[in-house]
C-alpha cells in the first residue's frame, strides 16, 4: 500500500503530465507574459527587501530545485538589483551549512552593490564584476566554487544567442551531475520583436535558440519539461536543464 505522501506525489505527477498535454494553457502563459510585460509585471516583487525582477512562479520552481539539490554553490550571471542573489542566499540559509551564491555582472552599480553588501544575507554572497564570458572573470568564479559541490548555475545576463551559448559552453562544467543549469528568458523566442527594439536579442536570437544548439552539442544535459508543465507561466520554457547522472 502506498503511503499518503507517495499517493499525493503520484497524483501531482499525473496533474503535471496532463498539463503538459495542454498546448492551449501553455499559450495562455505566453499571452499573459506578453500582455503584462509593457506594464512591468516582473518588476513588482521584492525578496527580503530587494527587487527580485523575476516571476513568482519561477522563484517557486527555483526553490524546489534548491531544496532537492541542496547546493553548496549557486552561480548566477546577471545581478541587477540583487534580489535574486538574496533569494538564493536565503534558501541556502534555510538549508544550513556554509553554502554561497556567486553573482556575476558586467556592471554592478554602486548603489546596488552597497545594498547587497549591507543586506543580512551578504555573508553568503560573492560579487564578481565583468563579462560572464570573460576568461579572467570565469577563473574568479571557478576559484569561488573551488571543490564545493553540488553546484547550480543560473544564466540571466545578456540574452543574445551568441552570449548565452558562450555561457552555456563555459559554465556547464561547473554543474554537478543531477543538478541544474537554468537558462532564464528563453520566453523571448515566443514574444514579438517589437518588444525588443532597443535590445540586440529577439525571436530567432535569444536564450532558447542558444539552449537548443547547446543540447545538440552537449549530451550531458537534458531538459526537464515537467517544470514548464507545472508552472505554465514561466520566463524559462525549455530552459530548465538537468545534468544527467547523480
Amino acid at each position: 500500500m502506498m503511503s499518503d505522501e507517495a499517493e499525493f506525489s503520484a497524483a501531482v505527477e499525473r496533474n503535471i503530465e496532463a498539463l503538459q498535454q495542454r498546448a492551449d494553457l501553455a499559450q495562455m502563459g505566453v499571452d499573459f507574459i506578453r500582455e503584462t510585460a509593457e506594464l512591468g509585471y516582473s518588476y513588482n516583487f521584492r525578496w527580503m527587501g530587494r527587487p527580485v525582477i523575476q516571476f513568482p512562479q519561477d522563484l517557486i520552481a527555483l526553490q524546489e530545485i534548491i531544496w532537492a539539490v541542496r547546493p553548496a554553490v549557486i552561480v548566477e550571471t546577471g545581478v541587477a538589483r540583487g534580489g535574486s542573489l538574496v533569494f538564493h542566499a536565503s534558501m541556502l540559509e534555510l538549508l544550513g551549512g556554509d553554502g554561497i551564491v556567486v553573482g556575476v555582472d558586467v556592471d554592478i552599480r554602486s548603489h546596488n552593490r552597497q545594498a547587497i553588501e549591507e543586506h543580512p544575507m551578504a555573508r553568503r554572497i560573492r560579487l564578481i564584476e565583468g563579462s560572464s564570458v570573460d576568461a579572467e572573470v570565469f577563473s574568479k568564479v571557478r576559484a569561488e566554487v573551488g571543490e564545493r559541490s553540488p553546484v547550480i548555475v543560473i544564466l540571466d545576463s545578456n540574452h543574445t544567442h551568441a552570449h548565452v551559448l558562450d555561457e552555456l559552453r563555459l559554465y556547464a562544467d561547473l554543474v554537478s551531475p543531477g543538478s541544474f543549469l537554468v537558462v532564464l528568458d528563453t520566453i523571448v523566442e515566443h514574444l514579438p520583436k517589437s518588444m525588443y527594439l532597443d535590445r540586440p536579442w529577439g525571436p530567432g536570437d535569444n536564450p532558447m535558440t542558444a539552449v537548443r544548439q547547446f543540447l545538440r552539442e552537449d549530451p550531458r544535459f537534458e531538459q526537464d519539461r515537467s517544470i514548464d508543465g507545472k508552472l505554465l507561466i514561466t520566463v524559462a520554457p525549455e530552459g530548465w536543464l538537468r545534468r544527467k547522472g547523480t
